[in-house]
Order: structure tokens, then sequence, then C-alpha cells
């Protein structure tokens, strides 16, 4: 047995040395390649030739099929506006795999910043908290708050991977935490799974019941193969479940969570939500964080009811529990119920049709709409004021303005 398992060892440690001989015998240009993995960037042509990704051309396309979805399912939809999301990260030893590079983790932190960035941006009166699963164990890592700083720099100090998953757990914990939400907010987890297994203490199927009860909504994004159990999740509370093939599919998937998604009908019950404005203290004031409970220097918010002081909106009132929001939170929720329409396509019939007229240049930014040869480019068209858009200004309009210029010159001339 001894000396079996001594053979085994050695031809473990000789299939290693094999495997870093044949990467030592690489030259420094190859190991580049190897590493980049630079062929990921080419795609085939009509004519079978190989030409580099057209990434600008891709992100146009991704984002006028993203709003074409949302435009379509966009009429008389209510919305849930103030959202309460909890994100859970599979921190087990499948999320150290580097099939995707460097690794599954490094490519989640990444995007996770960036989601939490873009969640608050397009949901400022809503509300994020990050829950990990490393060694079967479910841990709060943040509780649910709106400072994105707070919860990136939380993460980023907790990249560690081990042991084994358990999606059982994560649930219990999330449930425990999103049954004190109140009845007008929206529950919903958002699950980054790496695994391929989830080692539960119990019955599942019973804690998806407790949740689809609770009225949570469950979304799962997988690194890995298709789970049954992930799919099932998603069905019964009504959440969506996909997987991601590379690193960009990757982000555009977790990005399709940032805007808030139609309320579930029989859970849609209009309420009216009593907030305060607070007004910001003075820089040189010192006074006690209610949510810290300590004496802080400087900038904070005063809650108008019990003059409790907070450092951060939106939040709650940890002494009388008012909702406290600034107006520039309300103006940013409000594009959510009036939604710019979405623009034209504009066909390559109707350009190269000789009888009509096409502005030449964008009325946002004023940049030719013409190619290198005089031939007509990719542009959009608004279909009230008739004013043609390249596709960037397309994106900036519908993402960050949230008004069509055209419109608004055509209303106050």
């Amino acid at each position: 047995m001894n000396n079996g398992a001594g053979r085994r060892i050695n031809g473990g440690a000789e299939e290693d040395d094999d495997e870093d001989d044949v990467n030592g015998d690489l030259d420094a240009w190859e190991r580049t390649y190897t590493d980049e993995r630079s062929w990921e960037s080419l795609q085939e042509d009509e004519s079978g030739m190989l030409r580099p990704i057209d990434n600008q051309a891709l992100y146009h396309s991704q984002y006028r099929r993203r709003l074409r979805s949302l435009s379509s399912t966009a009429a008389r939809i209510q919305k849930g506006l103030i959202r309460y999301l909890y994100i859970v990260i599979d921190l087990s030893r499948a999320a150290s795999e580097m099939d995707f590079r460097p690794s599954r983790i490094a490519v989640i932190a990444k995007h996770v910043e960036t989601f939490i960035r873009e969640f608050f941006y397009q949901n400022p009166l809503s509300q994020v908290g990050i829950v990990t699963i490393k060694d079967g164990v479910a841990h709060c890592l943040t509780d649910i708050g709106g400072s994105p700083e707070s919860h990136i720099n939380a993460l980023m100090k907790k990249l560690e991977c081990s042991g084994d998953s358990s999606l059982q757990n994560a649930l219990d914990l999330v449930d425990g935490y999103l049954n004190q939400i109140p009845s007008y907010g929206h529950r919903e987890v958002l699950i980054l799974y790496s695994a391929l297994s989830t080692c539960d203490p119990g019955d599942i199927m019973d804690t998806i019941q407790k949740c689809r009860k609770s009225k949570i909504r469950c979304s799962v994004i997988g690194l890995a193969a298709e789970m049954f159990i992930c799919k099932h999740l998603c069905q019964e509370t009504g959440g969506t479940y996909s997987v991601a093939l590379d690193e960009s599919h990757f982000k555009e998937l977790i990005l399709e969570h940032a805007p808030p998604p139609p309320a579930i009908a029989e859970f849609a019950v209009a309420n009216l939500i009593k907030m305060g404005f607070p007004q910001r203290a003075a820089e040189g004031s010192i006074s006690i964080c209610s949510c810290h409970k300590e004496a802080k220097v400087g900038a904070g918010y005063t809650c108008p009811r019990c003059k409790a002081r907070a450092c951060e909106l939106p939040t709650e009132c940890c002494v009388c529990g008012l909702t406290l929001v600034s107006s520039p939170h309300l103006a940013r929720s409000y594009h959510h119920l009036f939604p710019i329409a979405p623009f034209d396509e504009v066909t390559s019939s109707h350009l190269n049709n000789p009888n009509c007229k096409l502005q030449r240049n964008c009325f946002g930014c004023q940049q030719s709409l013409l190619d290198p040869g005089n031939k007509p480019g990719p542009a959009v068209v608004c279909p009230k004021c008739k004013r043609y858009f390249c596709l960037d200004c397309d994106i900036y309009i519908h993402e960050s303005l949230h008004n069509c210029p055209g419109c608004d010159s055509l209303r106050h001339s």
C-alpha cells in the first residue's frame, strides 16, 4: 500500500514536472500569447478569413438589443424603485479556478465593483448587502446599506477561496435578513455561483418555498455549467438564471440586474412611504453618529424628526426608523417612471434613398454621420422630433441624460 501510494505520489510529481517542462520549452513570445489568450479576440467573417473583433460595434449591438428587449416590456409595467438586494458570492474552492483569467474570483470582484456603482446610480433609493459562501457556511460580509464604497472595500479584503459551497445556508441567511424589510421594499437576491454542487444540511426545496413565500426574487449567474437546482430556484421565485460564457458575457449578464425589474403582479401593492429630508451638518461640527455609535467630526446628516446624525444617504434612521433621502435621489428615480422612448434605427434603404434628406451631423455631438468615403454610417432617429443621433449619443441619452436634446430644443424654441 505504501509503495503504491509512493508510486502515485511520484507519478503525480513527474506529471507536474512534465507540465513545467512543456511551459519551460515555450519562448517568451509564445508564453505571452498563452497568458493573454489573444486568439479569443479574433472572429471569422463571411469569407472564412480571420479578423479582429470590432468591440465597439459589438457593444453597440448588445446595447440596442438590450434596449429593444426593455422597451417591449416597459409599457404600463410597475417597477421596483426601492430595492433591497443581497449579492451572494461563492467563495468556495471552485471560485479559484483559472478558466476565467486570472481567476473566477478576480473577474467576479472586478465586475461586482462595477455593478455596485451602476446599481446605486440607477437605483438611488435602494440598498445593497453582500453575503459570501465559504467552507459550507454563509457569512454576512456587509449589512444592507446605501454606501457603495463600504461594500467594495469590504469585498476586496475578503477574496480567499476554500471549501465547499452551500446554497441552502446562503438562502436561509438572506431570508432572515430580508424578512425584516418593510412591505414596500422589493426583496432581491443575486447569486454569483462558481461551484457545480451544493452541500446542504437539510432539504433545500423547503428553503426555496420559504423564499417564495417571503416574496424574495432570486436570480443566479453561474460561472460553470448549468445546475438544475439553480434553475428551479429562479423559476420558483420569479428570477432569471444565466451561465456566463466568458468575461465580457459575465459583465453583460450582471449589469442586466442594475435597472429596476418589473414588480411581481401579486406583490405590486401601492404604498405611501413617509420619508425625511435631512439637513447637512456643518463641516466643523462634532456629534455622535447613530449608525457607528461613535463621535465624528465633519459633515453628516441630521434626521428632521429625532435630530440623530447619519453618515450617508439613503438610509433608515437608527433611532426613529424614518427613511432618510435627499431630493436629488428622488429626481434620479423619476426617469424610471417615465423613461425616454427608444430611438429607431435608420435602415440602409432609408439611407440610400435619394429623395431622403439625411442630416449629415449628429444633433447631439455635431460629429459627422458619414463614414470614410461619404457613405452613411450607423445612426438612430428620435421618433418624436425626427433628429438624427450617432450610436454613442444614443447610449448617453438613454443611460445618463434621460432627455432627448432634440425634443427639448423644440419645446424651448
